[in-house]
């Protein structure tokens, strides 16, 4: 313990609650055999694939059922090209039965980056002197809100916290209610937040039940690597990220008080992306076993370049282009009900090939500095990230080339506002219903963004996607046609978040 964080220790020390932890595990064993996994990675590897065994998975998969782990290890280990040219189709196949048409755009919004951690990949580690340190007032809360939802048109958030007792639940709790508490005049509206996901530390019960009470949305908590000697070796002992169960169980916590919308994701590149790829299915089926509910959204960054950071950039598990294209695949055969994000960690090149294979959701105008929406900061700030962005586009320029590329972006929240969380969206995602009943309010979303917020460029770009979006529902979904007309004559008449 150096002296950053000596004055935290009290309160590092309290942090983790032992039974929070036992009560799910299974004669004290957690539910990631590495053995096993190793095992049936090594049978796969001796076999290669057959292809009409794969193939036969593919038929699972398209009827929305999570794969085992010996049919994912099959898939890890396809070496025939024309095989993985079927499985990128087939992945795309699922993504829009699912998910119809369209990627949920958000942006990350940091609002502290002090830790008591000291994790070898990161810019925000304590031990880092050159890590410019900050934590948002409330009032600096809702600037940071003002320019996202007022300015550039943002819906929804993906709120960012280190773990540190000035930034606790309490503190995550209060700066939630000060992003939801903001309204920014539009051309013809309103520009509001409508939903805050989460990414922190982990917490616990009793901590998750009060965020739930003020309308969080999704839970994420990475485990950045689910092989235990790697995760040991990049989180220092003596840290509180250190306790590997404590991290892993903290899905089974948020369900337990919940918070049923839950977030699973890995750092790629700090063990063997095969590994981590059956570490997320074992996860997944853990969920759905003990909850009934997978998860909502997988997540797949990158290890990327960091400030004053040399592990970031030289670790000997580096993931290339196309081993992240096959991770995306791979996940979206195996766990086809689930969300699947791509960040602006990755070049704008990079995303525009792998979002076709099976993306739902993706940030844009987006800043990692803490406070740097408020700031106008023209470039990047290495000192005040934590690791090096890939695509620093805006909004309006994302949602343009998605538009060209034949996709509509999605605003819609009313999911989440009706009740439609947990179980009832799986098994809407799972039946394929929720990708034509959230086609409506896409393109109503889609249209008030376009009112309030959109270069002309962009408009002209977006006419036949929605044109094509209305002729899709009108033969679809005629029952609810009538309904759907009326509203988006609304809102392009100026009326504001109406949903079906």
């Amino acid at each position: 313990m150096n002296a950053f964080c000596l004055k935290e220790k009290p309160w590092i020390d309290e942090r983790i609650k032992r039974a929070q932890i036992d009560k799910y595990l299974d004669k004290g064993a957690d539910f990631i055999p590495h053995g096993e996994i190793e095992q049936k990675l090594r049978k796969a590897a001796a076999e290669v694939g057959d292809p009409a065994y794969v193939r036969d998975i593919f038929q699972k998969s398209l009827k929305v059922e999570t794969l085992t782990p010996d049919e994912t290890a099959a898939l890890l280990h396809v070496e025939d090209p024309q095989l993985w040219e079927e499985m990128h189709a087939m992945a795309a196949r699922i993504k829009t039965k699912v998910y119809d048409n369209r990627i949920v755009t958000f942006a990350p919004l940091y609002l502290s980056n002090l830790c008591v951690n000291d994790c070898q990949y990161c810019g925000f580690r304590r031990s880092n002197p050159l890590a410019q340190r900050n934590i948002l007032t409330m009032d600096a809360v809702r600037r940071e809100t003002e320019v996202l939802a007022g300015t550039i048109g943002h819906k929804r958030l993906i709120v960012v916290y280190g773990e540190h007792p000035r930034s606790d639940a309490e503190y995550i709790k209060k700066s939630i209610e000060a992003i939801y508490s903001v309204k920014m005049k539009t051309k013809k509206g309103w520009g509001s937040i409508r939903r805050v996901n989460v990414n922190a530390a982990p917490l616990r019960v009793e901590e998750l039940k009060e965020l739930k009470d003020i309308g969080i949305g999704t839970f994420q908590v990475f485990q950045e690597t689910y092989h235990r000697d790697t995760y040991a070796r990049v989180h220092p002992a003596g840290t509180l990220k250190a306790n590997y169960a404590w991290r892993l169980t903290c899905m089974h916590r948020a369900m337990e008080a919940g918070v049923d919308d839950v977030g699973l994701g890995v750092l790629f590149g700090l063990y063997d992306w095969r590994f981590e790829v059956m570490g997320l299915l074992y996860h997944a089926i853990e969920l759905e076993r003990k909850f009934g509910i997978g998860p909502h959204t997988i997540s797949f960054p990158r290890l990327e370049p960091a400030n004053n950071t040399p592990f970031a950039s030289h670790s000997r598990y580096r993931v290339t282009d196309e081993d992240l294209k096959k991770i995306i695949t791979i996940i979206r055969l195996a766990v086809p009900y689930t969300g699947m994000i791509l960040t602006a960690r990755e070049p704008a090149a990079i995303r525009r090939q792998l979002i076709p294979v099976g993306v739902t959701q993706t940030d844009a105008s987006t800043k990692i500095g803490v406070g740097a929406y408020q700031r106008h900061a023209a470039g990047q700030e290495n000192e005040r990230q934590q690791f090096i962005l890939g695509d620093t586009r805006s909004l309006d320029e994302v949602i343009r080339e998605l538009a060209h590329m034949g996709y509509i972006t999605s605003f819609c929240t009313a999911g989440y506002r009706c009740g439609r969380t947990g179980q009832k969206i799986m098994n809407l995602l799972k039946t394929g219903r929720e990708g034509q009943f959230c086609k409506l309010n896409a393109v109503l979303t889609f249209r008030e963004w376009l009112d309030d917020f959109a270069s002309d460029a962009t408009k002209q770009a977006a006419r036949p996607v929605i044109q094509k979006e209305i002729e899709e529902i009108k033969e679809k979904v005629p029952s609810l046609y009538p309904l759907f007309a009326e509203y988006y004559q609304r809102v392009s008449g100026g009326e504001r978040d109406l949903y079906i």
